[in-house]
């Protein structure tokens, strides 16, 4: 094993990696240099887990007769229905008998039906198979199963030599801290996305982390809740509530994120989320977007309450009011535990004016600092007169959209 050539492709490795470089680049980089130096590599495979609510991990795959490396996510759904697959596999077989690498070579002590990923790939002209399953303890460790899965194949008759497969065991541990530090970065970017938003989450990556430190901005506010929820909530069996809040704020998130806009918290069966206006945008722009997130939520939602009612579940709608005023936009909580949202009266307003929907029957009620904003891209409104908000000094006048406008 050639030592100078060795540690020229480590220190390629960390240099891509302390660079950014991705995933799929680097993956290539490396195979690329390893043909080079006539390492018969046909494939290689780089995989490990993920934390995100849909995703449960990436996987990225070189080919020698594609020539580039691609990369694919594995959805949490897909990967439940093909347990079964996972636990034929190779890297199953490593991880319970706590093994870190496993090689199967024709003429060596491959047995055909042992591991039909193998036989697979061997049908297809492979005559080695390696595979690694390297565990990860530090700190970021998620399940038992976090650890970097990898696989190279040759199709070399002879396979990988001696001095070849000494190169991939000392260069594979190196790949899976690079591939490790780009899935925390991705990681922490996902988590703080899905529960902070997407905006926020940014802004705290970036590092705006220090409590009381906000920000003065203008915004059109949205806040729902869902008709009749602590009715439901109970009459309907425990475990189907969850999935109930799931459905509706699905169809509201979708909604909001299609047309620019931020979803803070949920707070019960409500939801806070913002449309931030730029200094120099028109405000009437970020309200038109609101308003087009709004008919594009009660479109999901018709057709969600067709597909629950035809399984038997329970339906209902929500109740919504927009608003748009300025907010102080940061971080507010205690020294260990914060929250990355708005505050101010204008928060308290949209509040105000949502819970009027009971008495007054509307889906969807306008303060007169939206509606006036609005009108002004030539949205028909209609006004619903004026109505006292408990702990605002005078009485609003709110309004509505034109019968049809908004469902």
């Amino acid at each position: 094993m050639d030592q100078d050539r060795l540690l020229e492709l480590h220190e390629m490795i960390i240099a891509s990696a302390l660079s950014g470089a991705e995933e799929r680049a680097l993956l290539h980089a490396v195979c690329e240099r390893l043909t080079a130096l006539g390492v018969p590599v046909r494939r290689a495979v780089m995989g490990m887990e993920e934390l995100h609510p849909t995703v449960e991990g990436h996987v990225v795959e070189w080919r020698r007769d594609v020539g580039n490396a691609a990369m694919r996510p594995y959805d949490r759904q897909v990967w439940a229905e093909k347990a079964d697959d996972w636990l034929r596999s190779p890297f199953y077989r490593l991880l319970t008998e706590d093994q870190t690498r496993m090689r199967r070579r024709i003429g060596d002590n491959y047995r055909q039906g042992e591991f039909e990923m193998v036989d697979q790939l061997f049908a297809a002209g492979a005559r080695d198979y390696v595979a690694y399953a390297i565990p990860y303890n530090d700190a970021a460790r998620a399940t038992e199963q976090d650890r970097l899965y990898s696989s190279w194949t040759s199709d070399r008759q002879e396979g990988f030599g001696d001095d070849h497969l000494a190169m991939l065991d000392h260069l594979v541990p190196t790949l899976g801290l690079a591939f490790r530090n780009r899935a925390i970065a991705r990681s922490a970017g996902n988590v703080l996305a899905t529960y902070l938003g997407r905006d926020a989450g940014t802004r705290v990556l970036r590092g705006q982390i220090e409590r009381g430190i906000t920000q003065r901005i203008d915004a059109v506010l949205w806040y729902s809740d869902l008709v009749g929820f602590t009715r439901i909530a109970d009459t309907v069996p425990a475990d189907q509530i969850v999935p109930l809040l799931n459905d509706y704020a699905e169809c509201q998130v979708a909604a909001i994120h299609d047309h620019g806009g931020e979803v803070l918290k949920f707070v019960g069966d409500g939801l806070l989320a913002i449309y931030p206006i730029d200094r120099g945008q028109d405000p009437g722009a970020a309200c038109r977007r609101a308003l087009d997130a709004a008919a594009a939520a009660y479109q999901r939602l018709g057709a969600l309450n067709q597909r629950r009612a035809a399984a038997g579940l329970a339906t209902t709608t929500f109740y919504m009011a927009l608003h748009v005023g300025e907010v102080l936009y940061g971080n507010i909580g205690a020294q260990n535990r914060l929250d990355f949202t708005v505050v101010g009266p204008a928060v308290n307003e949209v509040s105000r004016i949502e819970a009027l929907s009971r008495s007054i029957d509307r889906e969807i009620i306008l303060s007169a600092a939206f509606a006036r904003e609005a009108a002004e891209g030539g949205v028909r409104l209609a006004s619903l007169g004026r109505f006292a908000l408990r702990g605002v000094a005078r009485p609003q006048e709110l309004f509505t959209l034109d019968t049809g406008a908004a469902t």
